[in-house]
């Protein structure tokens, strides 16, 4: 965004009260969250607009409104600042009873709905000033497992995610990693569906499916499966996540694959059966990444124990 020759005439304030009047769409609440008065928002906002060269923000009777220009310039300084952030906040001594950071870890959501509620129990009593960031993860459709998560791996280096738990206990050298527990799937399905009476592969091929594709892709590892016997399904519905996979099941005659743990803790309380598959659906490592570059990240490592230690738990 920046020139090298503008630089030696940017000030880094200038960006942090450009993400404040984005935000805000306003300039005295901007001012307010900036714990800065009115007319020095006014007088920042008039130097970024001679650095960038253009109006950035017009005013409206109820607030500002964003140009196109200052539209596409948004995430560009919203990731610069969060790696300004980030360097700074692992320049300091971490005291999780004192720190005011934000982390981001990222797991499909059938993983991060069972660790996440033991995890916020531990984080309220000893870092109550930690905010947390939950991603949604599923892999890239169409690619083999070794490749399938590779823009996880690819956003950790850029610390778009500080953590990443994906099913696979494989990952690039370059990543730190442990394993949290060992996983694998079963069947979700409403009480009363024909599988339960008659759980056989010829009654699950038979069935309607529901497969999770956040790219709403229907081929799941399951129909790589029961391809190599010779078998097929019907994939009637793909939803981005596991929770809506199981409100659907509930009230459709589709059966959805789900992880194990993730069924056990939420399907009683929804009102839907788990079955287990008429075939070996195989099983997992649930692996948390780090960059091996992060390590000296006191923080963030305080973090990656206490996820461990809550899985662990879940």
């Amino acid at each position: 965004m920046l020139h090298e020759i503008d630089l030696s005439r940017a000030d880094l304030n200038l960006l942090v009260l450009f993400e404040a009047v984005f935000a805000e769409r306003h300039v005295g609440r901007a001012a307010a969250r900036l714990n800065l008065s009115t007319s020095a928002v006014s007088h920042g906002l008039g130097r970024l607009r001679r650095l960038l060269n253009d109006p950035l923000f017009m005013k409206t009777p109820k607030g500002v409104v964003p140009t196109e220009r200052a539209e596409a310039l948004a995430p560009g300084i919203d990731e610069a600042l969060r790696h300004v952030r980030a360097v700074v906040a692992r320049a300091e001594p971490f005291d999780p009873g004192t720190t005011r950071r934000r982390m981001v870890i990222g797991a499909p959501d059938g993983v991060s709905a069972v660790f996440l509620q033991t995890l916020l129990s531990v984080i309220a009593r000893e870092a109550p000033g930690l905010d947390l960031g939950i991603r949604q993860l599923l892999p890239l459709p169409g690619e083999e497992p070794d490749r399938a998560w590779r823009d996880v791996f690819r956003e950790l280096e850029t610390r778009m995610l500080d953590i990443a738990v994906i099913p696979s206990g494989k990952g690039p050298l370059r990543f730190e990693s442990r394993i949290l527990h060992e996983e694998d799937f079963v069947l979700v399905l409403r009480r009363g569906h024909a599988f339960l009476a008659r759980p056989t592969i010829e009654t699950y091929c038979d069935s309607g499916h529901l497969v999770v594709s956040e790219s709403g892709d229907p081929h799941g590892f399951v129909d790589t499966l029961l391809r190599h016997q010779g078998l097929a399904r019907r994939v009637a519905l793909t939803v981005p996540n596991f929770m809506f996979a199981c409100a659907l099941v509930g009230e459709t005659d589709l059966i959805c694959a789900v992880p194990r743990r993730f069924a056990e803790r939420f399907a009683p309380a929804m009102g839907i059966a788990i079955a287990e598959p008429p075939l070996p659906l195989g099983d997992f490592p649930l692996t948390a990444f780090v960059p091996r570059s992060a390590t000296a990240d006191a923080g963030l490592m305080w973090l990656l124990d206490k996820l461990t230690a809550a899985a662990a738990r879940s």
